[in-house]
């Protein structure tokens, strides 16, 4: 059986957390902007900080496992 948990989870993160297609923290002109399609550096950074934290908790304190086969 295949355990597609972390696969399943770093994807959804990856784009929900993409700066710019859903939100950018922090924006251009404001602290947030929705759908903006740019981004900056420091978004880059704490897009992959937020993604680094959430990713930790969900594949490593929780272990979300999803088993195929």
């Amino acid at each position: 059986m295949a355990d597609w948990g972390p696969v399943v989870i770093a994807v959804v993160l990856f784009v929900l957390l993409t700066p710019g297609l859903l939100f950018q923290l922090p924006g251009n002109n404001r602290v947030v902007e929705f759908g903006n399609m740019q981004t900056s550096r420091i978004s880059i950074l704490v897009h992959t900080i937020i993604y680094f934290g959430l990713i930790t908790i969900f594949l490593i304190a929780i272990g979300v496992h999803i088993y195929t086969g």
